[in-house]
């Protein structure tokens, strides 16, 4: 598979669904529903049963105030899991790491896509995304990951998210990974303003870099901005159809069946 697999097209017409499943004990919706292997394993198929053509798994959380997990111990979270579901199910699994040991170890184990919300800026990172030749998913954050929660960016967000997109780009290629390989997130709710994460959806087409493009917008405090009153799920819906009408190709979401289901109406 290569990243640029997964563009809409005319075989392809609405986004790819991309469902979460968070192996951490302290993710703000979700942590610690599935540290379990056996009850993750199962909700993964359940989200594959509702129509995820996509299982993102991430052992670390990224909320405000979290707290960096060693990489043994997101190894020992995500390897069973993975070995699990690659075992069972041609569903492409995408980690959701910044190390580059987890993401190695979770490739050896079945892992298809390495999503990475510090955009494979570790040392190492790049240069085990060129070797293994998987598709790579590269997000946009202000700073570092330790403080990205901290401040919100200035100025306008489109050209710096787009700047900030292309150099990742360029640089990863350089580095040897192919560039039908790489995937984008413009990084909606890390370090930017509710009004900036607004703008991001509502403009995604201004991100069309010749690459997919991936909207993580699920159940994040500026949707009760953006849609005041709306239940965080439905407003997950809605503000990703949204990016999907500005070309979104893969939408990261909780809840898949009311996100596939909205496809249908």
């Amino acid at each position: 598979m290569r990243g640029s697999d997964l563009r809409r097209g005319d075989g392809h017409p609405h986004p790819f669904v991309m469902g979460i499943l968070n192996v951490t004990p302290d993710s703000v919706s979700d942590g610690g529903l599935f540290t379990d292997t056996e009850a993750a394993v199962r909700h993964a198929f359940r989200m594959i049963d509702d129509g995820a053509e996509i299982i993102d798994i991430g052992a670390e959380s990224t909320r405000p105030g979290f707290t960096p997990v060693p990489a043994e111990e997101e190894i020992r979270r995500l390897i069973p899991v993975i070995e699990r579901l690659s075992e069972s199910s041609d569903v492409p699994i995408s980690v959701d790491t910044m190390k580059p040991e987890a993401a190695s170890a979770a490739v050896s184990a079945g892992a298809d896509i390495i999503n990475d919300v510090n955009a494979l800026r570790a040392p190492g990172m790049a240069e085990l995304a060129a070797e293994t030749g998987v598709p790579v998913v590269i997000m946009h954050m202000p700073g570092d990951p330790a403080s990205v929660h901290d401040q919100c960016m200035e100025g306008h967000v489109i050209p710096a998210v787009r700047a900030f997109l292309s150099e990742r780009i360029e640089s990863l290629i350089s580095s040897g990974v192919r560039r039908d390989n790489i995937i984008i997130d413009p990084g909606v709710g890390f370090g930017k303003t509710m009004e900036q994460n607004i703008e991001l959806v509502e403009h995604m087409d201004q991100l069309d870099l010749g690459v997919p493009v991936l909207a993580g917008l699920s159940r994040k405090r500026f949707l009760a901005v953006m849609y005041p009153g709306m239940d965080r799920d439905e407003a997950t819906v809605s503000a990703s159809l949204k990016a999907a009408e500005k070309g979104a190709d893969i939408l990261r979401v909780h809840d898949v069946r009311r996100m596939c289901q909205a496809f249908r109406t």
